[in-house]
């Protein structure tokens, strides 16, 4: 049976709830604002697909990073409103044992973009050089022949008129913590948890060594990284969704918008080595 309350104590639950209601309009009004923000330049990927189409070029969009950076939340929004005809999102799951016997690239290149197509990858080659690096999911043959072969690879691309977009998340140590434990607590994200995500904190540094490794070897004229800071989740995949529309010379569809790069959000792959080999000879370790 409900113990009846008295005036002053319904009085202070209608505060509070009061207070609940305004703090979620808030968030809801602010999530609006944020995803209109985002409109017209998403309208602006409608004509980098039809500058695509006539051209029959392709395009490739690789998102790199560490677990819970932002990777999926970006591709949903650079998508959101794409002609679904004309782009596909490729997430490849653990190689199959004929997969182990073939060529390593054989099981991307076959889901390549055909002319006129984007394709966007959920992690990509670059596989070998993080994640199965650290975890040793590779031998140490494998990893130094994917690291000689891996520029001379995207160079092709790159001469055959695909253009190829590399982007890579960087979130902080803390930042990919707090995240981690939401998962952890809402029932709608515990399917993204994995084995690695659990281990992930603990390899930290094994993942900054790898990430610089792999910057330093595959950085390139031809296919240079960019590098995302996400701990902001707008405003990456603002920024990453303005770099990839400057990464394609499409006719503006709408000359007023402003397609600069915030340079606390984007950084390229050269200038994240710098930074990262100051922070090594201050604090005699990489940071992040």
């Amino acid at each position: 049976m409900n113990q009846e309350l008295n005036p002053e104590q319904e009085y202070g639950q209608l505060v509070e709830e009061n207070a609940r209601l305004k703090a979620n309009n808030r968030k809801a009004v602010k999530r609006y604002r944020r995803e209109e923000e985002l409109k017209p330049f998403q309208a602006e990927l409608l004509g980098v697909q039809q500058y695509l189409e006539e051209k029959q070029r392709r395009m490739i969009i690789l998102f790199e990073g560490r677990d819970a950076a932002g990777k999926g939340g970006t591709i949903r929004r650079v998508t959101r409103y794409m002609n679904e005809k004309h782009y596909r999102v490729v997430a490849l799951g653990k190689p199959t044992e004929e997969q182990k016997t073939q060529w390593y690239y054989q099981k991307y290149v076959s889901t390549f973009p055909r002319a006129g197509e984007i394709v966007l990858f959920d992690r990509s080659w670059y596989n070998r050089a993080m994640v199965e690096r650290v975890f040793s999911y590779c031998s140490e043959k494998e990893y130094y022949d994917f690291m000689r072969g891996v520029v001379g690879f995207e160079r092709d691309l790159v001469r055959q008129d695909t253009i190829l977009v590399k982007l890579y998340f960087s979130v902080t140590k803390e930042e990919q913590a707090r995240r981690f434990e939401r998962r952890k607590t809402d029932p709608l994200r515990q399917w993204k948890l994995s084995e690695v995500d659990l281990q992930a904190q603990d390899r930290w540094d094994d993942f900054t060594n790898v990430k610089y490794e792999m910057l330093k070897r595959t950085h390139t004229i031809d296919a240079p990284w960019t590098v995302v800071r996400s701990n902001d989740k707008h405003l990456a995949r603002l920024n990453a969704i303005k770099a990839i529309l400057n990464a394609v010379p499409y006719k503006r569809l709408d000359e007023s918008l402003d397609f600069a790069l915030d340079e606390n959000i984007i950084v390229s792959g050269s200038r994240e080595l710098e930074m990262m080999e100051v922070e090594r000879v201050r604090s005699g370790k990489f940071t992040d």
